[in-house]
């Protein structure tokens, strides 16, 4: 598995227990930055960043995201091609976004969210892959919007 994160510069100690959570799994882990609380890159450049790193791989990476609240970045996200990003700040909904919606970046909120939870919902959310089913028609119909609306 390979994780593309990022975060802006409200959001970096939470960004930092994520990668070392992850790495500690095993996991190949890309850092598109913030990395310090003064640097003024906003986020919709990190989300850019990773989204960029995620289609550039042909969709083989995912993506972590996290700002202040998770709800600029998830924003953000959402505005690139083939992107399916949700806030999950919580095991049920982070689930779903894999199994139910094919989802590919997940959104944590440092002011939102305490470093524990966001390392159990990471670490379900890295297991969970998504099957084709009932939800496969649902996803497909996501991706003729998006195609009609992202040209």
């Amino acid at each position: 598995m390979n994780i593309v994160i990022g975060c802006d510069n409200a959001a970096v100690p939470l960004k930092n227990t994520l990668i070392q959570f992850l790495e500690s799994k095993g996991v190949t882990v890309e850092n598109m930055g913030c990395d310090s609380a003064g640097d003024p890159t906003y986020y919709p450049a990190i989300a850019k960043r990773v989204c960029e790193s995620i289609i550039a791989s042909g969709y083989t990476k995912r993506g972590v995201l996290v700002c202040g609240t998770g709800v600029g970045m998830c924003m953000t996200a959402n505005k690139f091609k083939g992107i399916r990003a949700a806030v999950g700040h919580d095991c049920f909904s982070a689930e779903r976004s894999i199994l139910s919606n094919n989802g590919n970046v997940l959104c944590f909120g440092e002011r939102v969210i305490g470093p524990e939870l966001a390392k159990k919902i990471l670490g379900e959310w890295i297991t969970l892959t998504f099957k084709d089913g009932s939800s496969t028609p649902k996803v497909q119909e996501m991706i003729d919007i998006e195609a009609e609306n992202l040209k």
